[in-house]
């Protein structure tokens, strides 16, 4: 995913939009009845834990969603080791328009920000090794590209963006289709017919599967789903380089590194960005 042209999409602008409509309705009542609304301010915005910092490029573009003349110094870029106390970027200009954006603002810096940190944990566990660490669909709706966004940030890898850009056989695919054989052969027979080239993976469920698609064939990737880790290490030693590999399924940040000893090519985790714990930030004047 080039991450680059998301941040300067419609898409993206339009997301913004919805989220400050959602806010603001009819109007910022509480800062337009406390506040003249001629009158200037400062802000900075305080990092008030440990973590990787990310969406602060996003806030930028939230400010100037909400007045184009907010002056935004971004401090500390996306992608920083940030510490409790730290400054990542200060905003000055309308104090009314400060106020309004920055609920939204710091929603999304620290929701993107909890993610990216999340994910920098269970990179660092593999340290020395090849394995890699990917996300899931299981992000909250609407922040997806974001929260994938923030993954990358964190030193992650993305799996497929949706439903759309790769072939994922389940077992729920598996078994509504007839088993193993079937479901690859109609997944082909479904990219011909349509004229899409695109990536498939598979997910077996014990060793038993594994051999039935090892002698199929027709595969880019297999998932290696609720394997203990001597059935791991066994099921890289049948597949030998054939095929990608990727282990799921109740990896924990305690126990990733003994699945990637196994030998995986990638570890799959959904807690990165279903569990992840916000990054406490904070914006205040001075």
């Amino acid at each position: 995913m080039n991450f680059t042209s998301y941040f300067q999409s419609d898409e993206l602008n339009l997301f913004i939009r919805q989220c400050l409509s959602e806010d603001i309705g009819s109007g910022d009542h509480t800062s337009n009845a406390c506040v003249p609304g001629n009158e200037q301010g400062r802000s900075r915005m305080i990092i008030k834990d440990d973590g990787i910092l990310a969406g602060v490029k996003l806030a930028e573009m939230i400010f100037h969603q909400v007045n184009p003349d907010l002056k935004v110094n971004i401090l500390l870029p996306d992608g920083s080791r940030v510490k409790k106390y730290d400054l990542a970027l200060t905003v000055e200009g309308s104090a009314c328009s400060i106020l309004t954006a920055e609920r939204l603002v710091l929603n999304l810096c620290q929701r993107l920000s909890g993610i990216a940190t999340a994910t920098s944990a269970y990179v660092e566990q593999l340290h020395g090794l090849k394995t890699k660490v990917l996300d899931t669909r299981k992000t909250t709706p609407g922040l997806r590209m974001l929260e994938k966004w923030a993954v990358k940030t964190g030193g992650g890898e993305n799996h497929r963006i949706g439903l759309y850009d790769m072939i994922m056989i389940k077992d729920n695919h598996v078994d509504f289709a007839g088993g193993i054989s079937e479901a690859i052969d109609k997944v082909h027979s479904y990219l011909k017919e349509k004229n899409l080239n695109l990536k498939i993976e598979i997910e077996t469920r014990n060793l038993e599967e594994l051999k039935l698609v090892l002698a199929k064939g027709g595969v880019h990737r297999i998932m290696l789903d609720n394997y203990g880790t001597t059935q791991l290490k066994e099921a890289v030693e049948l597949i030998n380089g054939k095929y990608e590999t990727e282990a799921s399924g109740g990896i924990t940040i305690d126990t990733i590194r003994s699945y990637a000893e196994c030998g995986v090519d990638y570890i799959s985790t959904g807690a990165i960005t279903h569990s992840a714990k916000s990054l406490d930030i904070s914006l205040k004047a001075f």
